[in-house]
């Protein structure tokens, strides 16, 4: 008897996991750090890492950390604009082609529905791709969410921080 009385106190006490969110292969985001309100973007859970549109990539110092310099060119509904983040890392990424080639790497906020969190972006040219931004198993990974390979935009529109409860 006393077994059981202590099990059912603990599942009282245990938080229940909230359901998965279900995404397509293709949604629309927001990167609100880089100043896109939102962007179609594919997911790509053969990529590992998430790749951003980016030309004119340069890096720089400053306040004695390593920062970078890029453009966001108009793509996609894009607006064009310059960007700068602090560097997080610089490493070999496959490209499309399983190429390897050195890639930088930051951080940024995304939103995703009305979720938020912080994933890495690697800076890469993608002119020749439909969309301009991809994000990785890395960004969605552990983050309670199911892909429907077959499906688009299940997510909804990115939910403003301001409007976010």
């Amino acid at each position: 008897m006393p077994e059981t009385t202590v099990t059912a106190a603990k599942a009282r006490t245990t938080k229940a996991k909230p359901a998965p969110m279900l995404i397509g292969w293709r949604e629309r985001i927001a990167l609100p750090e880089l100043g896109i309100s939102m962007v179609q973007a594919k997911i790509d859970t053969g990529a590992r890492t998430s790749a951003l549109h980016a030309t004119r990539v340069r890096r720089f110092e400053k306040d004695g950390a390593e920062w970078v310099r890029f453009h966001i060119p108009h793509a996609s509904g894009l607006k064009a604009r310059d960007v700068e983040a602090p560097l997080v890392d610089q490493r070999q990424i496959k490209n499309t082609s399983g190429l390897g080639e050195d890639r930088l790497v930051i951080e940024t906020l995304l939103i995703l529905g009305d979720r938020r969190w912080h994933i890495e972006v690697s800076l890469a040219d993608r002119t020749t791709m439909a969309m301009p931004i991809i994000l990785g198993r890395t960004a969605i990974r552990k983050r309670g969410i199911l892909v429907d390979a077959g499906k688009s935009f299940l997510a909804g529109k990115p939910v403003p921080a301001d409007s976010a409860t």
